[in-house]
């Protein structure tokens, strides 16, 4: 029996745009498939992002580097026990467990902005980007005469848990840095959503939020002055998300077109 030749790779004309873009394109095919390199590379690329969103975040070390640089650090947990309830129960993964509620609701000094570095659904992503952001963004603000939270580094965190965070400690702003859901192109982007006046129940639209934050993305040190312009506009405007875009919208108009 004669073995059946397998198909040729069929190239793209457009192969050359590859180099522009992360995405997968011109990847060719093989008869009615793909080749087997890009086939292997998509398989790789899904277990990488599979393994993001169940690595455990080292916190000790986490915290070890905070404190490494002369800022304060504590940590909380949100109320999913484990990391399989947490990807179950979003819900449970924007409050704070009752013992993480109990140790922020002790007296302090209310901070103008409160950093809070989320696992979220990349550890990896944390690892690798939340501390070099904050190297870039903590003399920023300190340099705007800002006081300072504590840095709070949170266990199977959502985006909102940051929103009961600030509320506790009555922080004029919060900061989450988070590890965004894992795509097939990256697997470690971090995001950071701001939000003014954060209170239990904020919606989405009523942040701010710089994404793709990765080698490869926007990097740490502009992310960090993006970061620091909008918290600037965001105490000025007493607003964030689109009631910022609104004020500051109507701001600049009345700037140009004086009454």
């Amino acid at each position: 029996m004669n073995e059946r030749t397998p198909p040729a790779v069929i190239r793209q004309s457009w192969t050359h745009l590859r180099a522009l873009t992360p995405a997968r394109i011109a990847i060719g095919r093989a008869g009615g498939g793909l080749p087997t390199s890009a086939y292997l590379e998509f398989q790789a690329a899904h277990a990488r992002a599979r393994d993001a969103v169940h690595a455990k975040l080292d916190i000790n070390l986490m915290l070890e580097k905070i404190a490494a640089r002369g800022w304060a650090a504590r940590n909380v947990r949100s109320a999913a026990e484990s990391r399989e309830e947490f990807l179950r129960r979003p819900d449970l993964g924007r409050a704070l467990s009752a013992e993480s509620k109990a140790s922020l609701s002790e007296p302090m000094v209310a901070p103008d902005v409160v950093i809070v570095v989320g696992d979220g659904l990349s550890s990896v992503a944390v690892e690798c980007n939340a501390v070099p952001v904050l190297e870039y963004l903590w003399p920023r603000l300190a340099a705007a005469a800002l006081q300072l939270g504590p840095v709070i580094v949170a266990e199977q965190a959502r985006v909102a848990l940051a929103d009961e965070i600030g509320e506790l400690l009555a922080a004029k702003l919060s900061v989450m840095m988070i590890g965004e859901r894992p795509g097939l192109s990256a697997a470690d982007s971090l995001g950071m959503y701001l939000t003014y006046d954060p209170r239990v129940g904020r919606l989405d639209s009523e942040r701010n939020c710089i994404s793709n934050i990765r080698a490869g993305g926007m990097d740490a040190h502009a992310a960090a002055a993006q970061a620091a312009n909008l918290i600037g506009s965001m105490l000025a405007h007493r607003a964030s998300g689109i009631l910022l875009t609104s004020r500051a919208g109507r701001r600049a108009q009345r700037s140009i077109n004086p009454e």
